[in-house]
């Protein structure tokens, strides 16, 4: 069964397909989710004529009903003549004080000041948060005489689903794997999970951490086009993105009117959102609003007025980097584009996790998902019930970190781990594996935060921490650092480490590792571990040196088969024929294929040999079924490959990654050298 069979299978009646949002929305200022509220009642099915008639519906309840502001004079003519007329529209309500009514604005219908029950306002307390709720409603006309506001709300519904059943959502989880279900999500957000890898996939879904986790604290920058602010600009009407020049102190937490209080908009969301958080010429930030930010990052409550009030909603910075990673690790620091009234460290000290922006690729036309996914008012209202959970405890059964770590730390990596199991294993099932790549992704991203920290904030060098863990189910030590400094480890700015602790400064600071390393000639019996992303790995730093001396080399994997699996071992073999002299050296390629593909590829094979036999390389090949991958010399080593030669992410054939093997993203793979002790 196919991943979108069984998305149908699971949650009939509540996926879209999720390119159909786009064929609807034309230039219309509409969320997603307004229009995937609409998609779910007419076009939720698998079967193409019901999806083409639910799309002319759509189309008619948009033309028909959502409200253009050029429009506006010729709908108030409708409710007019008809007598009541049912829109769409973006909905804002004010008390009144002085008529003691609630009142009711209309964003595009353009109408100010009318009359609303407070039924509505009451079980829907967000259309008082200030930045408006869209509903459908139904608004009549009022004729005759004295009538002093002729507009009638009759009927007000806000978009968005009124309950779930979270336990069933829940339930549905063990018919996927956790690829699948990685990949659900993904769809669910209007990716295509096919052009992403697991990391990516990772810092993706990350975006959803501040919708399912109350108080958390999110920052991501990266280049322009990335799509950082899409999740939360279309995905839930439980979210709120605000431009980050035009928030202020009174919007943002409490408004005093007279001697009244007015809450704020993280009295009602679960989530603010800061866009374009960035410096900006001319522009100043109000002192008071970064204190009263500060105080409710770290403590989940304000001060204004005479009272004090606490509120649940996660903080969400967003912006654009003006420089590259190199550049920043190099001349400044990661966070150098953000207003500059917020570079200190007791305000990005509270940020829980730094998403790293610039790993996303820029969203092209195949990025986007055309499969199903789940309604995003569904997906919504599924990570608001989540909030409910915290699973911030569950980490101490896996992992114990270093003391080094300040509480901040410790409470940020909770808090990531726990939102992240709520979002792939929301059933709590997952394997010891799964839970620790988790706990890898949290550490690294409040590492992120910290190594900064460090560079704008000199008093945080006084007590440096170590980002190392004790897996306490087979008591290993892990290290954690962040991607960006191993693959830059050569212009990286050094961080503090404890002055007592040689092995804690060895793995900690990469550039002083990789010059250690190339003071040692002697081959040593080694094992090496890659991450997914990471750079300036390439077959020549890899085996040049343990294969300098060999006279004959066995290559034993089994997918030396397509195209690129060919193009990677000629590449093996130029590495070879540019660090040694090849005149007379033998290379035998043990590989395997399918019995009606093998002359295809013994064609090849024998054009690989013909070339090779021009420069004094002997090549030869066999085809037998194995597993295993490795390396063998005539010398006695041996190295084993988890992924054999394919250890590089797909790369454009345009790119410098074509070229030049370092420039290249590579897959998570290990290598593992040994010595024959038969050898000598």
């Amino acid at each position: 069964m196919t991943l979108q069979q069984k998305i149908m299978n699971s949650f009939i009646g509540k996926v879209v397909r999720k390119d159909l949002a786009f064929l609807v929305k034309g230039g219309l200022p509409v969320p997603t989710f307004v229009l995937e509220y609409l998609l779910g009642q007419y076009c939720a099915s698998d079967d193409e004529e019901a999806i083409r008639m639910g799309l002319e519906k759509v189309k008619e309840v948009i033309q028909n009903n959502y409200v253009h502001r050029a429009d506006a004079e010729a709908v108030k003519g409708k409710i007019h003549d008809l007598g009541k007329y049912r829109i769409i529209d973006k909905v804002n309500v004010i008390l009144n004080e002085k008529l003691d009514e609630y009142q009711a604005s209309f964003a595009n219908l353009g109408l100010t000041g009318v009359p609303v029950s407070s039924q509505y306002v009451k079980e829907n307390p967000k259309l008082l948060s200030g930045n408006g709720v869209w509903c459908i409603v139904t608004i009549g006309y009022i004729s005759g005489e004295d009538i002093r506001v002729r507009w009638d709300i009759q009927m007000l519904k806000p978009i968005q689903i009124s309950n779930i059943d979270i336990h069933d959502y829940i339930e549905q989880r063990q018919y996927f794997t956790t690829d699948e279900w990685i990949d659900f999500l993904i769809h669910t957000v209007g990716l295509n999970p096919d052009t992403l890898n697991r990391r990516e996939k990772f810092i993706t879904l990350s975006r959803l951490l501040p919708f399912v986790e109350n108080n958390f604290n999110f920052m991501e920058l990266g280049p322009k086009g990335t799509g950082k602010s899409h999740i939360f600009q279309e995905m839930s009407p439980y979210g709120v993105l605000v431009s980050g020049g035009d928030v202020t102190s009174a919007r943002l937490f409490v408004k005093m009117s007279g001697n009244r209080e007015i809450l704020g908009l993280v009295g009602y969301w679960d989530l603010v959102a800061w866009d374009e958080f960035e410096q900006q010429k001319g522009r100043n930030v109000d002192a008071v609003l970064i204190d009263t930010m500060q105080n409710y990052l770290a403590n989940k409550s304000f001060n204004r007025g005479k009272a004090t009030h606490e509120a649940s909603a996660s903080m969400v910075f967003v912006g654009n980097t003006k420089h590259t990673v190199p550049y920043m690790l190099k001349s400044s620091h990661l966070f150098e584009s953000i207003p500059t009234s917020f570079i200190k460290g007791a305000f990005l000290d509270r940020i829980h996790l730094y998403n790293p922006g610039w790993e996303v690729r820029m969203l092209k036309k195949e990025s986007f998902s055309k499969g199903y996914g789940l309604i995003t008012d569904y997906i919504a209202a599924v990570l608001h019930e989540l909030r409910n959970k915290d699973l911030t405890s569950l980490l101490q059964s896996y992992a114990k970190f270093d003391s080094s770590l300040s509480e901040r730390d410790h409470l940020a990596i909770r808090k990531t781990f726990s939102g992240m199991v709520k979002l792939l294993y929301p059933d709590g099932n997952m394997t010891q594996e799964e839970a620790f790549e988790i706990i890898d992704f949290a550490a690294e991203c409040r590492k992120r935060v910290k190594d900064q920290l460090y560079i704008i904030d000199e008093t945080f060098k006084a007590e440096p921490a170590i980002f190392k863990y004790v897996n306490l189910k087979n008591g290993q030590e892990i290290f954690i650092e962040t991607l960006e400094r191993i693959n830059n480890s050569e212009c990286c700015q050094n961080i503090p480490v404890k002055d007592n602790d040689e092995e804690n400064i060895e793995k900690q600071d990469n550039c002083e590792e990789k010059s250690k390393k190339q003071r040692i000639h002697k081959l040593m019996e080694k094992r090496l571990s890659f991450r997914l992303g990471q750079t300036g790995v390439s077959y020549k730093s890899l085996f040049a040196e343990y294969l300098n001396d060999a006279k004959t080399i066995i290559i034993e994997d089994p997918f030396i088969r397509t195209f690129w699996q060919l193009k990677n071992l000629t590449e093996f073999i130029s590495m070879l024929t540019e660090t040694r002299p090849v005149e007379g050296l033998k290379i035998h390629l043990q590989t395997w294929e399918e019995e009606e593909k093998v002359p295809a590829l013994i064609d090849d094979l024998e054009d690989i040999k013909d070339d090779l036999t021009n420069i004094g390389i002997d090549f030869t090949y066999e085809f037998r079924d194995f597993h295993d991958r490795c390396i063998k010399t005539d010398t006695g080593w041996i190295i084993t490959l988890g992924r054999g030669l394919d250890i590089f992410e797909p790369y454009n054939k345009f790119s410098l990654g074509a070229l030049q093997q370092g420039k290249r993203k590579c897959k998570e793979f290990t290598v593992v050298y040994s010595k024959d002790s038969k050898i000598v």
